[in-house]
C-alpha cells in the first residue's frame, strides 16, 4: 500500500510539473499588474492585488509610467493586466475621432474590447467611474472672471491671452483628447510662454499656491473639494468618457478565468469612493495600501 501511494503521489508531482489541467501550485500563480503614474492608478492597482493575493496569487505591481509606455508593456507582455480607461485606448491607441462613441460609455466601451480582441487582450467590466480629463480654477477666481465653462474660459483668453498662467503634464499637452486639440476645438489660443509643464500632482499644488490660473486635473482627484478648486464645464463635450476597466490578457485570463470573478467587486466602485480614495492619498497624506485595504474591509471584500 505505502508503495502504491507513493506511486499516486510521484504522478501527480509530475503532472503537475507538466502543467497538466487542474493540478493548480500557489507557486505558479504569479501575475504582474502595472499601472500609470498618477494617484487612482497606484490605488486600483493595490486594491487588486490584496484580492486577487487573497485567493492564492503572488502578485508584482510594477506602477508609475506613463500610459504609452504602459500600453506597449501590456502588448509585449512585460505585465499581464492594468486598468486602462476606454477613452485613452479610443482617442490615443485606436485614434478615433467619433464623438457620438467616444461620450457614450457603453458604445466607447463595446469599440475598444472588440478592437483589443486581435490583440488577444481583453477588457472586463468597467468601473462606473468617469476619470476624465477636467481643467480647473480656484473657485474664487473662476467666480471673479465670471468663468464657469471652458467656453467661457475660451472667451476670456480670446479676449487677453496672455493674463492667464496654464499648468498640464507633458502628456496632456500633446495626446489627441488633450490640450492642443481642445484649444483649436474651443476655438482659442494660449501663448507657449503661458503654459507650464509640470508633474501631474504639481498642477494641483500650483494652482492651490497661485503660481497658475488654470491646471488640467482629474475629475475624481480629491483635492478638488478639498482646496477649493472647481471643475469647468465641459460644455461642448470635448473629453471622452473615461471608464477604468481592467485589461488582461487571454492567455492570462484562459489559465486563469477566475480572475474575472475575483475583480468584480471593484465595480461598485462610484465616483465619490474614488474621490475619498485620493483624498485620503493626496490630501491626508496616508499610504496607498492602507487606503486601499481599508476600503475594501469597509465593504467585507479583505
Amino acid at each position: 500500500m505505502k508503495n502504491f501511494m507513493r506511486t499516486v503521489l510521484f504522478f501527480y508531482f509530475v503532472l503537475a510539473l507538466m502543467g497538466f489541467p487542474g493540478v493548480s501550485w500557489a507557486q505558479d500563480k504569479k501575475l504582474i499588474i502595472g499601472g500609470k503614474n498618477f494617484t487612482e492608478q497606484y490605488l486600483l492597482p493595490e486594491m487588486a492585488k490584496i484580492l486577487l493575493e487573497k485567493q492564492g496569487f503572488e502578485v508584482t505591481l510594477k506602477t508609475g509610467v506613463g500610459s504609452t509606455v504602459l500600453r506597449q508593456a501590456l502588448k509585449n507582455g512585460q505585465v499581464d493586466l492594468c486598468f486602462e480607461y476606454t477613452g485613452t485606448a479610443y482617442t490615443v491607441y485606436f485614434k478615433q475621432k467619433d464623438r457620438a462613441i467616444m461620450t457614450d460609455p457603453e458604445k466607447v466601451f463595446q469599440y475598444v474590447k472588440e478592437a483589443d480582441t486581435k490583440r488577444k487582450l481583453v477588457w472586463l467590466p468597467p468601473l462606473p467611474v468617469n476619470s476624465t480629463y477636467t481643467l480647473m480654477m480656484p473657485q474664487d477666481r473662476a467666480q471673479e472672471l465670471k468663468i464657469n465653462t471652458i467656453s467661457d474660459l475660451a472667451a476670456y483668453v480670446n479676449k487677453d491671452p496672455k493674463t492667464l498662467i496654464f499648468a498640464m503634464n507633458a502628456e496632456f499637452w500633446g495626446r489627441p483628447d488633450g490640450f492642443k486639440r481642445l484649444m483649436k476645438f474651443y476655438g482659442f489660443r494660449v501663448p507657449s510662454q503661458n503654459v507650464k509643464q509640470m508633474a501631474t500632482g504639481l498642477t494641483y499644488t500650483a494652482l492651490k499656491e497661485g503660481k497658475t490660473d488654470v491646471s488640467m486635473g482629474f475629475s475624481t482627484d480629491g483635492r478638488i473639494a478639498a482646496w477649493g478648486l472647481v471643475n469647468l464645464e465641459d460644455d461642448r463635450k470635448f473629453f471622452p468618457v473615461y471608464n477604468p476597466a481592467p485589461v488582461v490578457h487571454q492567455k492570462i485570463l484562459d489559465r486563469y478565468p477566475e480572475i474575472a470573478q475575483i475583480l468584480q467587486p471593484l465595480t461598485h466602485l462610484t465616483t465619490q469612493d474614488l474621490q475619498e480614495l485620493n483624498k485620503a492619498v493626496d490630501v491626508d497624506k496616508k499610504a496607498v495600501p492602507e487606503v486601499a485595504s481599508a476600503w475594501l474591509e469597509s465593504k467585507g471584500l479583505n
